[in-house]
């Protein structure tokens, strides 16, 4: 009798810890994710600077993915959905950068990665700069 409460007490120990390590890993996935989108929107605007040239970058949120073009080249891709199953929704489907690394166009871009019950936000300024 007393072996079998232990084994009761023991799935219910370990059931809650599944379930708080499945939020830690949610929560690490969407940090990593988060910070990976503000490096890409960073170095979007370096390159606008270094090549003298309008530089975007593209969000396709049915895939995941963002993506660096310059002109008719493709700099960078970033495959969130597939490396960390993680979900992207934005105000914007895109955001260039002038040749001065300010940013072009209207209105500020913000970006939220999602996954489980953890989400951050990006935001973009219609200058450029970008804040967590």
């Amino acid at each position: 009798m007393e072996q079998l409460w232990l084994l009761v007490i023991s799935g219910i120990v370990l059931s809650a810890s599944v379930v708080g390590g499945a939020r830690l890993l949610d929560s690490a996935a969407v940090r990593t994710s988060a910070n990976d989108v503000a490096d890409l929107f960073a170095i979007a605007r370096d390159q606008a600077i270094a090549t003298g040239k309008r530089t975007a970058v593209r969000i396709d949120r049915t895939e995941g993915r963002l993506v660096i073009h310059a002109d008719v080249d493709t700099l960078m891709r970033l495959e969130l959905a597939r490396l960390r199953a993680v979900s992207i929704e934005s105000t914007r489907d895109s955001m260039a950068y002038s040749a001065s690394g300010l940013g072009y166009g209207a209105s500020n871009l913000r970006v939220i990665v999602r996954r489980g019950a953890s989400a951050d936000t990006i935001t973009v300024s219609r200058l450029g700069r970008v804040k967590r």
